[in-house]
């Protein structure tokens, strides 16, 4: 247990639920997260703004229109530091400590089913992540969305900080809990499911059967259905966190009755149906490739070790 390999085809650069192998998966999540929500920062610059003004920017067409005419095309890009950093960050900590809540939580819970240990790890894995993503979106938001504010993460910390003190970057921690948790929750439990259900009855063969490719696609397509479904549990939330943060409203409810209950689950749903399904599906990719090229099987499901222990 432990032991480190030589990373060649057929062997591993480290056992299972070792140190080394957490270690792997945080870098892994760190990378896969960071890199893919760099790469749909002009997506969400958009969704932002259709959060905060949703009349101005009422569809993905036109609201890429009057970004691109009024602020220039370098406004698409606005915020990018935040998101490769704090997502890097937050994903890390999210894929890192979700594998090793899991390995823990299968020891502990014995009496109960893989669902609620899915529950349960991802959950305390999030409540992490969100602390360690916080600052950096309280920073993106308003680079994003206040032209003025600050170029990136660089002059936006010590000027937030001198503006609102250590409680600006933690404005938005309860709805970011909010948005993230159940989506962390139902994300990662529609992952596993989904994976166990594509092998049991789609390709109807184990894991172990499977070429690396057809691991890989089978990681794709449950990382699409996981990231969709999560996407409508956490739109409401996700539009009160733009709204707090950009000071349209100072507390929860009154985000709530400000945006209306319908707005809270439909407004700038379609662009994030857009943005999370392809980002959590490459997420996914990416990271199961980095285990692969590590020599570790694919996500998903209870295996070996985890099994033996429920």
């Amino acid at each position: 247990m432990g032991e480190v390999k030589v990373g060649v085809e057929g062997k591993r650069l480290f056992e299972e639920f070792s140190a080394g192998y957490y270690g792997l998966c945080t870098i892994g999540g760190m990378l896969s997260a960071g890199t893919t929500h760099l790469a749909i920062t002009p997506l969400d610059v958009l969704k932002v703004h259709m959060q905060v003004n949703p009349v101005k920017y009422h569809s993905i067409s036109s609201g890429f229109s009057t970004l691109w005419k009024e602020q220039g095309p370098s406004s698409l890009w606005r915020g990018w530091s935040g998101k490769f950093f704090g997502y890097g960050v937050q994903g890390g900590c999210k894929f890192g400590l979700y594998e090793y809540f899991k390995k823990l939580y299968s020891g502990v819970l014995v009496d109960h089913n893989k669902s609620t240990i899915f529950f349960v790890s991802s959950a305390s894995a999030q409540v992490f992540a969100d602390v360690a993503l916080c600052p950096f979106e309280a920073v993106k938001v308003r680079v994003q969305t206040q032209p003025h504010f600050a170029k990136g993460l660089a002059d936006g910390f010590p000027k937030l900080y001198a503006s609102e003190g250590l409680t600006g970057f933690y404005r938005g921690l309860y709805p970011l809990w909010g948005r993230n948790l159940p989506f962390s929750m139902v994300m990662f439990t529609t992952f596993e499911h989904s994976v166990d259900y594509i092998y049991c009855h789609v390709i109807q063969r184990r894991k172990e059967d499977c070429s690396r490719a057809q691991q890989l696609g089978v990681t794709c397509l449950a990382g699409y259905a996981a990231g969709a479904v999560g996407t409508i549990l956490s739109n409401p939330a996700d539009n009160i966190v733009s709204s707090l943060y950009n000071r349209k409203a100072d507390t929860v409810l009154q985000a709530v009755k400000d945006i209306g209950l319908v707005n809270l689950f439909t407004r700038s749903l379609p662009i994030r149906m857009t943005l999370v399904g392809p980002v959590v599906t490459l997420q996914w990719f990416f990271y199961d490739t980095i285990k692969v090229l590590s020599g570790l099987p694919t996500s998903g499901g209870l295996r070996r070790g985890l099994e033996e222990a429920i």
